[in-house]
């Protein structure tokens, strides 16, 4: 009796007139009306698009027994009812064998049926995110950030997530609807350009993978907090401007990296900004005669990321000192109980151990301190001393370690920065095995470059020949130098591994023998060996896996690397015997000088 009393009352509220508030304005007393479900049409443009089947299910069932207790509003257009709100009703009660349905018939002007739909669908609890933000996108148009927010009871932070979710591309967005990818992944893909999404996308391969995706938008983003330049200076890039108002700057689109995490997601101008950052380190170096130092052993000169930087500061007239050439002296940090408590977080120490430790800790401070203070009456001089990835610098003092040629005061840059004629002629010597060293190097990697490009425009991978034991050499030692990821084994092997999520370890091995042919085993291996071989300072006389894939080719191309090799050997022949004939001039000088 009280559910029947209850919807008889439900059903005489529903019947009667009301005055109804819809974004922000008051509508006119309006009539409901029972309109043919048949002159209804659900709206093309409406928002939502998806609709859970079991709950609609549910809703029919209860409009069957009880009918459609809240009205649906429409408006009318070409002798039609558009549903305006209520679409989710209207599909009930179809399923339900309704003919008729109670509506408020409203009158709308220009986009306001839109905006009308929009944030009643917003507000309802089960809206998919990723059309939740495309809605929100689309009142973005109009209305500010902190005003959708206002307008539909939610936080600043959620409206400005759920902007960002709105740029992603559709490939992500169907991970999102089916609950592969969440919403704060999904936010962080946002971050980048379309381009770098659909990137991102086909590097991750059919499959979703999240643990891929974060370290890839790791990988892409920047803590700003150790940027090497001022992220507050708007004339380091002027079309860039700062980095504290920039849209860019994570901490301007909501926390997503924690609150007030500052986190730059666009690559490009990072990127530039360092690099004019650093232009502006060298300029000062030169006009106020300041070393800059980069943080470059000599032992590790000779990698290719650090001979860049090398390069780069003698193209700007700079003489080059690695850390080995010179002594640093920095600025102390003075200690607090604060820093030697983290310092020993780890260590059950009592409050008089740590307070020990602290004294220590300021007696070394003072010693630094002394020096520091008294650096330029050592010969100590204005230095800068950087990272040759990050550009993150600082200032020091430096000296020049003095590395004498006689018991004279006379002190010599470091051999490679001199010019050969400033050179004696045993140091004149060594510059010149140094420099021909380091072109067999070049040249012997560019003759392995045309070899590889010159078989790797041929058939050579299509051959149906039987393997060589050299093929199958270099094939075996380049699967042990580089390995098969995970991640390579499902995009590479995935054909013959099968659905591999539901097998064992032993039922892998034997689906993929089942499925192994001859011909594709071979292709396979061929495409190995031309992918794996290495470039750079990686030549085929110092790498095992370039060797081994040059031994394998000389049995399929004998005539043509023969061809090639002829080429630099005469080449060669010639430089190297114009160099004996200087070297023996030279050796001449020093036996007479010793004389």
């Amino acid at each position: 009796m009280t559910s029947k009393a209850s919807t008889t009352k439900k059903r005489s509220r529903a019947k009667a007139t009301a005055k109804k508030e819809v974004n922000g304005k008051k509508s006119s007393i309006l009539q409901i009306q029972n309109l043919p479900l048949g002159n209804i049409k659900p709206d093309p443009e409406q928002p939502r698009k998806t609709f859970n089947k079991d709950a609609l299910q549910q809703l029919s069932e209860s409009i069957e027994e009880h009918g459609v207790l809240q009205p649906i509003t429409v408006r009318q257009l070409n002798g039609h009812y558009i549903i305006v709100m209520g679409e989710r009703r209207y599909r009930a009660s179809k399923l339900a064998g309704k003919k008729t349905i109670p509506c408020i018939v409203r009158t709308y002007e220009n986009n306001d049926v839109l905006e009308v739909q929009i944030i009643e669908n917003l507000q309802r609890q089960d809206v998919e995110p990723t059309e939740e933000a495309e809605a929100i996108a689309y009142l973005s148009e109009k209305y500010a950030p902190a005003d959708i927010a206002k307008r539909l009871g939610r936080t600043d932070n959620f409206v400005r997530q759920r902007l960002k979710l709105a740029g992603l591309i559709d490939g992500f967005k169907h991970f999102v609807r089916n609950g592969e990818m969440t919403i704060s992944l999904g936010v962080g893909v946002a971050l980048f350009e379309p381009e770098e999404q659909q990137m991102i996308l086909e590097t991750m391969g059919e499959d979703f993978n999240a643990h891929q995706i974060n370290r890839m938008i790791k990988d892409q983003t920047y803590d700003l907090d150790k940027a090497s330049f001022d992220v507050t200076d708007k004339k380091l890039v002027p079309k860039a401007g700062s980095c504290i108002e920039c849209p860019f700057n994570a901490a301007n689109q909501g926390n997503l990296f924690g609150e007030g995490k500052m986190v730059c997601t666009k690559a490009a101008c990072f990127e530039t900004k360092k690099s004019k950052s650093f232009l502006n380190v060298i300029e000062k170096s030169k006009k106020e005669n300041i070393l800059l130092i980069p943080e470059i052993r000599q032992y590790w000169a000779d990698d290719e990321n650090n001979q860049l930087v090398i390069s780069q500061l003698e193209k700007s007239g700079l003489k080059v000192y690695l850390l080995d050439d010179v002594e640093i002296i920095e600025n102390p940090i003075k200690p607090s109980i604060e820093a030697i408590k983290i310092e020993y977080q780890h260590y059950d120490y009592s409050e008089d151990e740590l307070k020990a430790e602290l004294e220590e800790a300021m007696q070394s401070f003072n010693e630094e301190l002394e020096q520091f203070s008294t650096a330029k009456e050592k010969g100590f001089v204005n230095g800068i001393v950087f990272h040759p990835e990050t550009y993150q610098n600082k200032e020091v003092f430096v000296k020049v370690i003095e590395k004498s040629k006689d018991k004279s005061s006379e002190y010599s840059a470091p051999l490679a920065n001199r010019k050969m004629a400033d050179c004696t002629p045993e140091e004149q010597i060594v510059k010149i095995n140094e420099r021909e060293i380091r072109k067999k190097q070049i040249e012997n990697n560019k003759q392995f470059e045309e070899v590889v490009q010159m078989i790797r425009e041929t058939e050579y991978i299509n051959s149906k020949k039987t393997l060589s034991t050299d093929e199958m050499v270099a094939f075996s030692i380049s699967l042990f130098e580089n390995n098969v990821d995970y991640m390579s084994q499902q995009k590479y092997f995935s054909k013959f591994l099968g659905d591999s999520s539901k097998m064992t370890k032993v039922e892998m091995v034997e689906n993929f023998k089942k499925k192994l042919k001859k011909e594709v085993f071979h292709k396979l291996i061929r495409y190995m060996l031309t992918k794996q071989v290495h470039f750079g300072e990686s030549n085929h006389l110092n790498n095992l896996t370039n060797i081994s894939f040059y031994n394998a080719m000389q049995g399929y191309y004998k005539s043509k690397i023969d061809g090639i090799e002829k080429e630099y050997v005469e080449k060669r022949n010639k430089r190297e015997a114009r160099l004996k004939e200087r070297i023996a001039i030279l050796e001449k000088k020093i036996q007479e000088l010793n004389d």
